[in-house]
């Protein structure tokens, strides 16, 4: 599949998944209303859908990201973005990103395809962005420091232990560089830990 044709596939796994998205939002989050983005410029920023809670009108930008690669599939963890390669160099990965304006992370897991062309179920967690990053301060993992282990590795492929994190209930750092284009340095988290610690809670 060429770059064009996968690019179109993955909008079009994207609008299916928002369908079933919108359904779970109305149906668990009764006391907001909810916008989804479609300006190039907010999402760049982060931003896929505005919640507004609608006894305080308080707003919140959340970012929704999708496990579209593993559908039909439970996966424990999460992958958040520290760094990838593009033509310049470097990239700055979304996490740390601060130019992102995002307040939650909606974590879409387990999207299950039980029909033709259609998601019909799937988990939703929320993660605190800025709970997340003050969590990852206490245990200065810096993006600074995060890139340096990935450095270490001088460009191998897999699984990398940290020293702050326990590999097999909270999370290590994977250097994807053999099977994605942009070769990215990820912080793999478990979601169970992310929930004991109250920075994510699930919705459905």
């Amino acid at each position: 599949m060429d770059g064009k044709s996968s690019f179109k596939s993955d909008l079009h796994k994207e609008k299916q998944l928002a369908v079933l998205l919108d359904v779970l939002y109305q149906k668990q989050l009764k006391h907001y209303d909810f916008e989804r983005i479609t300006d190039l410029d907010l999402q760049r920023q982060g931003i896929d859908l505005i919640f507004t809670d609608r006894s305080s009108q308080k707003t919140f930008y959340v970012d929704e990201k999708a496990q579209l690669d593993y559908v039909d599939e439970d996966l424990p963890t999460f992958a958040f973005e520290i760094n990838y390669q593009n033509k310049k160099g470097m990239g700055q990965g979304w996490l740390f990103d601060p130019t992102k304006k995002t307040d939650f992370y909606a974590l879409v897991t387990a999207i299950y395809s039980d029909e033709p062309e259609r998601y019909t179920s799937c988990k939703i967690t929320f993660v605190n962005r800025s709970k997340l990053l003050s969590f990852l301060r206490t245990k200065k993992l810096t993006v600074h420091r995060l890139s340096k282990y990935g450095e270490k590795t001088h460009g191998e492929h897999g699984k990398i232990v940290l020293k702050e994190l326990h590999p097999f209930w909270e999370g290590y750092l994977y250097s994807s560089t053999k099977n994605k284009a942009e070769k990215p340095l990820n912080l793999i988290l478990k979601l169970d830990f992310l929930m004991g610690l109250g920075i994510a809670k699930r919705l459905v």
